[in-house]
């Protein structure tokens, strides 16, 4: 490799080979990540660095990879969603309620990444407990769009993820962890140009996460190609004691799943997804991708998801439900912010209105209303209904085929301050993609074009549960036949 080469360049994959072949150290791959980080800080990706702590893993790993010992991931820096506990790093969820917390223990995901020989570059922004699909709810700031469109203006990663798919579409790291409730890895990977993989409810352990919603919650990564993905997958699922969600299965080399063969594969178009506010431009894209896939030797095939229109409604009953249980742990008494009141009910009221942002506070009152005595069957009852529904739907599609295509949103990157002004409109952002999380199913969206403004869009791709290996598949002949290059002009590193 010449010594000219932008190591940042890489990715995760051809870092890991080039370590391995020696032709650079992992101290020198990790600083380059390290100064660029520090030079884009415009982009409010990283809420925190930790550099040196990065150097003295790189210095292990090198001397590990010195003696031919390398594990999986040895020596690779990578950032790390702030859901995402890591001993001795202050870890917030980015709110305010949680103040300076720092962790004494790590999330089974980071702890399985460190022991495949990853290394830590910091703690990427989020929506604050991943509430939100903008990024702008954190209260360290709005994370931005490496991405501009022709006229300038500043827009969203996404989110809540956004911190973890701007870094990746900023060359900020080689990976970032990232977490999806609804679409957050998923919305976020598309409107950067990125690829995001939510893995089947399940196969990654959540011990050690902050909880958002409990029954969608799932950990995922957001890398720059489907092998990345797959490499990184590989090292973070795996069966988890502590969470009794996590599902107790053999982890397969994902990474060998990728053979470029799909002849045979039924890939499925559900009807329900041609909504009538679809762009024409997004319209052509699934369009195409059908089209890649089946000149792959795939066979496209038509399906039903009936009860997709109640998915939505039924997402925003769920979600919030659980998260008003999941955050009345937040209190002020034990760790984070503490307000003081006139008396104790006084003092849980000061202390969560200053400690959670608006969008928390306003779904956690919805959650709580929903459920309320005389509303419980009314709402969260009748939404658990629907949610059995659609994940019957897709049970039924998938007699009839391997894996659904759809688009991965609705619309490109949009501008900043567009969830302060009209949540409603924010929360349809995530229309294509809370069926999977619904249904607990595995999903993956690929960058596979550029809108009529210059800005990418992803094509999503959802498989049967624990049925990875063979999405996994189908999403590199995706992105092969895609041959996305696009990046965004360095706007940011400019004084």
């Amino acid at each position: 490799m010449s010594q000219d080469t932008d190591l940042t360049t890489l990715t995760l994959a051809e870092a890991r080979d080039g370590l391995r072949a020696k032709e650079f150290s992992s101290r020198e791959l990790t600083q380059s990540f390290i100064d660029r980080v520090a030079a884009s800080e415009k982009l409010n990706a990283y809420i925190l660095t930790t550099p040196d702590g990065a150097l003295e893993a790189a210095d292990q790993s090198d001397a590990r990879l010195g003696r031919d010992d390398a594990r999986a991931l040895e020596g690779l820096p990578i950032g790390v969603k702030d859901l995402f506990c890591t001993r001795g790093v202050r870890t917030t969820a980015c709110s305010n309620i949680l103040g300076d917390f720092t962790p004494t223990y790590e999330s089974k995901v980071t702890e399985n990444l460190w022991a495949d020989g990853a290394l830590m570059l910091g703690k990427l922004n989020n929506d604050e407990f991943a509430m939100g699909s903008s990024n702008e709810t954190s209260a360290y700031g709005a994370c931005i769009n490496p991405w501009r469109a022709d006229d300038g203006e500043p827009l969203v990663p996404g989110g809540s993820s956004g911190g973890s798919s701007a870094a990746m579409a900023a060359r900020l790291g080689l990976a970032a962890t990232a977490t999806d409730t609804g679409g957050s890895i998923r919305q976020p990977a598309a409107l950067t140009g990125t690829v995001g993989l939510k893995p089947t409810y399940g196969r990654c352990s959540r011990w050690g996460i902050v909880a958002f919603a409990s029954s969608l919650d799932q950990a995922g990564p957001i890398t720059r190609t489907v092998r990345d993905s797959a490499i990184m997958l590989t090292s973070m699922a795996g069966h988890d004691a502590r969470d009794t969600t996590s599902v107790d299965m053999a982890v397969p080399d994902y990474e060998a799943a990728l053979t470029g063969d799909i002849r045979g594969l039924r890939v499925g178009v559900p009807k329900e997804y041609r909504i009538n506010t679809m762009p024409s431009e997004i319209e052509a894209l699934w369009q195409q991708g059908m089209d890649w896939l089946r000149d792959a030797g795939a066979e496209i095939v038509d399906v039903s998801l009936p009860h997709t229109k109640y998915a939505l409604p039924a997402y925003y009953i769920i979600a919030p439900a659980e998260a008003s249980s999941n955050l009345a742990r937040y209190d002020g008494v034990r760790y984070g912010v503490r307000k003081a009141g006139d008396d104790i009910d006084d003092m849980y009221a000061q202390t969560r209105g200053v400690g959670f942002g608006d969008e928390v506070q306003r779904r956690l009152l919805i959650g709580t209303y929903a459920l309320s005595a005389g509303y419980y069957d009314a709402y969260y009852l009748k939404a658990l209904q629907v949610r059995r529904l659609i994940a019957q739907d897709f049970e039924n599609a998938y007699q009839n085929c391997d894996v659904l295509l759809t688009p991965t949103t609705p619309s490109a990157a949009f501008g900043l301050d567009k969830g302060a002004t009209d949540p409603l409109e924010m929360y349809l952002n995530d229309v294509f993609t809370v069926t999977v999380n619904l249904a607990g199913l595995p999903g993956i969206s690929v960058p596979a074009g550029l809108d009529a403004k210059g800005l990418p869009l992803g094509l999503q791709l959802i498989g049967k549960a624990f049925g990875e290996e063979e999405l996994l598949r189908a999403a590199q002949v995706l992105e092969t036949a895609a041959a996305f290059s696009a990046a965004p002009a360095e706007w940011w590193t400019k004084s």
